[in-house]
């Protein structure tokens, strides 16, 4: 496993901690106004999904593999909703480096 502190782009480190955390503000913080994000392959509304997947389930995540200068992710993803399960993460990092988009799935 990767410590979260360890990971490369400050960006998907904030993202990381903040879930990890249960931090909600540090979590909307690293994210642009208008962020998107998209769960196996379907565009999902964020805000919805984090309340889902992370906030009221306790999203949590282990990572198992860094690539792409850090917007790539391998995790052990768990949550009281769906257990355990090895997802993938790609993130879209602005200038700003702030996270515009995300895409989560399945790995």
């Amino acid at each position: 496993m990767i410590p979260s502190n360890q990971l490369t782009d400050p960006a998907v480190r904030a993202f990381v901690t903040a879930v990890n955390a249960g931090d909600r503000n540090a979590f909307h913080a690293v994210l642009t106004d208008g962020a998107t994000m998209s769960d196996d392959g379907s565009d999902r509304d964020l805000a919805q999904w984090a309340e889902k997947e992370i906030w009221s389930s306790n999203g949590h995540m282990d990572i198992e593999a860094a690539a792409d200068d850090g917007l790539a992710l391998v995790a052990s993803y768990r949550n009281d909703t769906w257990g355990e399960m090895r997802t993938a993460w790609r993130f879209t990092v602005t200038g700003e480096g702030r996270i515009s988009r995300f895409e989560t799935g399945q790995a």
